[in-house]
This record gives C-alpha cells, sequence and structure tokens, in this order.
C-alpha cells in the first residue's frame, strides 16, 4: 500500500483536529487554558526560555489529550461491550493527559506567580 503524500498527511492531522475540536469538550478547555496562558506570556513578557517552557507545557497537555481521545475510540471500536482491559487502557491514557496537566499547572505557577503577586503588592 502506498502512504499518502505530504500534502493529505497535513490535511489527515487537520481532520483530526477539527474532530477532536467538535468532539472533546477537554481539548477544547485545554485549547482555551492554552490561549489564556498565550496571552498572559504576552502580557508579562516572558523570556524565551520561559515561551519554550511553557509551550512545551501546552504541547505535552494537547497532544496527551489527542492520543487519550484516539486510545477511548479505539477501545470502544475494539471493544464495544465493558470489558476490565478496556477500562484499564481508557483510564490510563487519561492517567496520561492528568499527569501532563499537572505539569503544565507546575509550569504556569512558576511562570506567572512571582509576577502576578507583584501586581498585588500595594504601592506597585
Amino acid at each position: 500500500m502506498k502512504s499518502p503524500n505530504l500534502r493529505a498527511s497535513f490535511g489527515f492531522a487537520r481532520d483530526g483536529l477539527r474532530w477532536a475540536w467538535g468532539h472533546e469538550r477537554n481539548f477544547r478547555i485545554h485549547t482555551l487554558a492554552a490561549t489564556l496562558s498565550i496571552l498572559a506570556g504576552g502580557y508579562f513578557g516572558l523570556s524565551r526560555w520561559e515561551w519554550l517552557a511553557l509551550a512545551a507545557a501546552i504541547t505535552q497537555v494537547m497532544v496527551a489529550e489527542l492520543l487519550n481521545t484516539a486510545v477511548e475510540n479505539v477501545v470502544d471500536l475494539a471493544s464495544p461491550q465493558v470489558h476490565p482491559l478496556a477500562r484499564v487502557a481508557k483510564n490510563v491514557a487519561a492517567a496520561a493527559v492528568l499527569l501532563s496537566a499537572f505539569f503544565a499547572v507546575a509550569v504556569g505557577y512558576v511562570l506567572f506567580a512571582p509576577r502576578l503577586w507583584l501586581l498585588w503588592q500595594p504601592g506597585r
């Protein structure tokens, strides 16, 4: 079987993002959080390395969410009935998203907490 050309491959990826946006509430929530974080980074003037950390955290969460969605759909296709191993696969994929989100929150805290603290100090 011949593999698709590069343009078609990008189209498939675009279609996957559109599907996730249209069908996955958590993907939309993560996108909103990413957008707000990017806006905050612009407001606070993050350094190059801080932008890199923020981008890595955002990307990790989004990739984990997309992989979780893929796992859930493949498991549902392969095992439409309830099965203990299907539950394990779905739960482990969800745990990957949770760990990624915890990491992203930690990165956000390190980047933004000191800046927010300075904003709330009287006399500044």
